[in-house]
C-alpha cells in the first residue's frame, strides 16, 4: 500500500472521534458507538481503496453499518482488508474513563484473519519480550520468561488484565508470584498496544478478550515490533460452525502473528477519545477541536504521532447528529 494512504485513514479515525467525544460521560454507550460508526463510514467514502471490512460492527444481519463484508471507499484500487473499530471502549466513553479510542487497519486483500465476534484467549508482549511467550504455557512460565527477557525481577513486572471473573485464577496466580497486576474495564486493543510503548509502564497482557481486537491489536504490535498469540474460544457448536465459515479449517488453532495478519503490509491508525496512556483525547474549545492519533505502518515500522486541531464550523458532518 501506498503510504500516503496513512494520512487518509488518520483522517478516517478523527472523524470518529470527533463525532463521539462529545458524548463522553453521558451515559450512553448505543448513542457513541452509533455516533463514531456512522461518522467513520461517511469519512472511509473519500478514501481512495476498495475495502472491505473483514472485522467490523457485526454481521450484515446484526449491523446498519460497517458490518462485515461490506464495501467501505471509493472503490479504485488498492483492494484491502479493513479491520475497524469506531470506538473501542463504549463503556469508556459512557463513564468518562480512560483509553477510548477509535481504531482501524487496512491490510491487501486476504492478509487479516477474518474473525468472527467471539472470544479469543490471547497473550501479548512487546518488541524486548518477543519471543518469549507461548499461550499453551502457564502464567509462572510466561512471567519468568518475560522477566528474563527483560531483564527484571517477576515482582517488577505490570501484567494487564479484564476485570473479569473469567480472569480470576490467572490473577490469582500473578499476585501469588508477587507480580504487579493492572486490571482494566474496557480496551484490551490499548491494552496489548501498551506493552510495546515505552512508558505506559505495561509488560504483559494476559486474558480472554474479543477476537476482532485480537486481529487489531495484532496489526498494531506488527508494526511496533511485539508479538500476540491468540486462539479462538468457539465453544459451542454454533460457534465453531460460524469460525468454519468464516475460513478458519480449525476453531482450535493456535493462531500466531501472522495467522492473524499476513505479511507486514500493514498500516494501523487510532485517535484518542479519552485521554489514555499514549494519546490524548478530543479537546473542544467553542468551534475548535483537537486530536491526538497515532498512526504505523507494518513495513517500514515507523510511528507518527498527530497532533491536530479541526475547525468544526467547517466540518458540519462530524457534529451534526451528537450534539443535541
Amino acid at each position: 500500500m501506498e503510504r500516503e494512504l496513512a494520512l487518509e485513514f488518520v483522517r478516517v479515525t478523527e472523524a470518529a472521534a470527533l463525532a463521539t467525544g462529545r458524548l463522553m460521560g453521558r451515559g450512553d454507550k448505543i448513542a457513541a458507538d452509533g455516533a463514531a460508526t456512522e461518522s467513520m463510514r461517511r469519512a472511509f467514502d473519500s478514501v481512495y481503496i476498495d475495502g472491505v471490512v473483514v472485522i467490523g460492527e457485526g454481521e450484515m444481519d446484526e449491523a446498519p453499518m460497517l458490518y462485515i463484508g461490506e464495501k467501505v471507499g471509493a472503490g479504485t484500487p488498492p483492494q484491502v482488508d479493513v479491520a475497524v473499530d469506531p470506538l473501542e471502549g463504549t463503556n469508556l466513553v459512557a463513564k468518562g474513563l480512560p483509553n477510548a479510542i477509535s481504531v482501524l487497519a487496512v491490510a491487501p486483500r486476504d492478509c487479516l484473519l477474518h474473525a468472527p465476534d467471539i472470544y479469543m484467549d490471547k497473550i501479548a508482549v512487546g518488541p524486548k519480550a518477543k519471543g518469549h511467550i507461548n499461550l499453551d504455557a502457564s502464567v509462572e512460565e510466561n512471567m519468568g520468561s518475560v522477566a528474563e527477557a527483560l531483564g527484571k525481577k517477576i515482582e517488577d513486572l505490570v501484567a494487564i488484565i479484564l476485570d473479569r471473573e473469567r480472569h480470576q485464577g490467572i490473577i490469582d496466580e500473578l499476585r501469588r508470584l508477587g507480580a504487579r497486576v493492572r486490571l482494566i474495564t474496557d480496551g484490551d486493543v490499548s491494552a496489548a498496544m501498551a506493552t510495546a510503548v515505552e512508558g505506559t509502564g505495561v509488560d504483559i497482557l494476559f486474558g480472554i478478550g474479543g477476537a476482532p481486537e485480537g486481529v487489531l491489536a495484532a496489526a498494531a504490535l506488527k508494526c511496533l515490533g511485539g508479538e500476540i498469540q491468540g486462539r479462538l474460544v468457539a465453544d459451542d457448536e454454533r460457534k465453531r460452525e460460524r469460525v468454519i465459515k468464516m475460513g478458519l479449517k480449525d476453531p482450535a488453532q493456535f493462531l500466531t502473528m501472522d495467522d492473524l495478519v499476513r505479511g507486514d503490509d500493514v498500516i494501523f491508525a487510532a485517535t484518542g477519545i479519552t485521554d489514555g496512556d499514549f494519546l490524548q483525547g478530543v479537546r473542544y474549545a467553542g468551534n475548535v477541536a483537537t486530536t491526538e492519533s497515532v498512526v504505523m505502518r507494518g513495513t517500514t515500522g515507523t510511528v507518527r504521532f498527530v497532533k491536530a486541531t479541526h475547525r468544526l464550523d467547517l466540518k458540519p458532518n462530524f457534529i451534526a447528529r451528537t450534539c443535541s
